[in-house]
């Protein structure tokens, strides 16, 4: 979970409120319009949402996760068929 968080706020990590990525999040599931998002303001709305907050970033690290794994048996099992390719070929030799 804070490893998606620490991606998420690249290149704003010192100062998330500034974040395109967040400013939309924010704008589009809570409604809150990102040209008036504020330190302050972002500190206010993070605590007064922690619980939605942490869900969402559970739910997205679970979401990477099953990507990353999926992505994993997919190129194992290209290196399989090259692997067997490449032993009928040298058997054909």
């Amino acid at each position: 979970m804070l490893g998606l968080l620490w991606r998420l706020t690249r290149g704003y990590r010192l100062c998330p409120w500034r974040s395109p990525y967040l400013r939309w999040r924010l704008e589009t599931y809570w409604g809150v319009h990102a040209e008036t998002i504020t330190c302050a303001g972002f500190r206010r709305f993070a605590w007064s949402h922690r619980r939605e907050l942490a869900g969402y970033l559970r739910w997205a690290g679970k979401m990477e996760r099953q990507t990353r794994a999926a992505r994993l048996t997919e190129l194992d099992e290209e290196h399989q068929d090259i692997t067997s390719y490449r032993s009928t070929q040298m058997n054909t030799d």
